[in-house]
């Protein structure tokens, strides 16, 4: 039984999960099921960043042919969203090596991402997460509902407050969000589908499959890590949002075979 990640680009996975055949099968990922919330704060965002990019660039646009402005505003706001990936990509491997006790030569991290290494690094001296071993990035499956993922980090945490009530010490599945606005909604479900696949690997051993219970996850949380502070936020991951889940999950089959349009049919005639 195996579970195989291979990466495409700078931020996407693409997963693919052998079946009782022996054949490999390709389940979406988490991230890309997510894809089908609802995203009027995402709409709204592309249209003020190209509308920022027109309003910042207004002259340099005048000096170039019609269709090349075009161009420039269909790819304005990518010019926003690809950079943050890619920041979150390496804000993610300095994490990894943060909370392994690896050292870190900070001359050598890039000057826009030292304010989330010192801001991560304070989230380890704080909070003192105790990693498994090789429990950062794991890939996890669920092969009863199709679908894949990586869990960012699973470690041990003390006692923590929320909202004035005690969150005992316990084992967490930890999400790490470098995002401008905080944690969305997304984190939850994201978080709650990982907690509840059924196996998981290490992408660096992926023939070693085992039970998701085996790591025996108490908790689900998200750590935002801004340029200069951090946050921990626990996640709701219970029935409901399970529910919702699995429901986008089912929306995403149907889209993804075409049964959305099924449901409108060709122009009637008049006999």
């Amino acid at each position: 039984m195996t579970v195989r990640r291979r990466r495409y680009g700078r931020s996407g996975f693409g997963y693919t999960v052998d079946d009782t055949t022996g054949e490999f099968i390709k389940f979406p990922g988490v991230t890309k099921i997510l894809g089908m919330m609802p995203r009027d704060a995402l709409v709204k965002w592309a249209a003020e960043a190209t509308a920022d990019y027109a309003i910042n660039n207004w002259h340099d646009l005048e000096t170039v042919p019609w269709a090349d402005r075009l161009k420039r505003l269909y790819g304005a706001r990518y010019q926003i969203s690809n950079p943050a990936a890619h920041r979150g990509t390496e804000v993610h491997k300095y994490a990894d090596m943060l909370v392994s006790d690896e050292p870190i030569n900070m001359d050598e991290v890039p000057q826009e991402l030292r304010g989330y290494v010192e801001a991560y690094r304070g989230f380890c001296d704080t909070i003192e997460p105790a990693a498994l071993v090789g429990g950062t990035e794991l890939v996890v499956a669920s092969r009863t509902h199709r679908y894949c993922g990586t869990a960012d980090l699973v470690a041990d945490l003390p006692d923590v407050i929320c909202d004035r009530e005690l969150i005992p010490a316990g084992r967490w599945l930890l999400e790490l969000k470098t995002t401008g606005k905080g944690i969305y909604p997304e984190s939850a479900l994201q978080a709650c589908a990982y907690s509840r696949a059924d196996v998981f690997v290490h992408p660096d051993n992926p023939d070693d499959e085992r039970p998701m219970d085996w790591l025996k996850i108490e908790h689900c949380g998200a750590v935002w890590i801004k340029s200069d502070d951090w946050e921990l936020r626990p996640l709701d991951t219970g029935p409901e949002v399970w529910e919702t889940f699995l429901q986008l999950r089912r929306l995403y089959d149907l889209d993804d075979s075409g049964g959305l349009r099924a449901w409108v049919s060709s122009p009637a005639t008049v006999r």
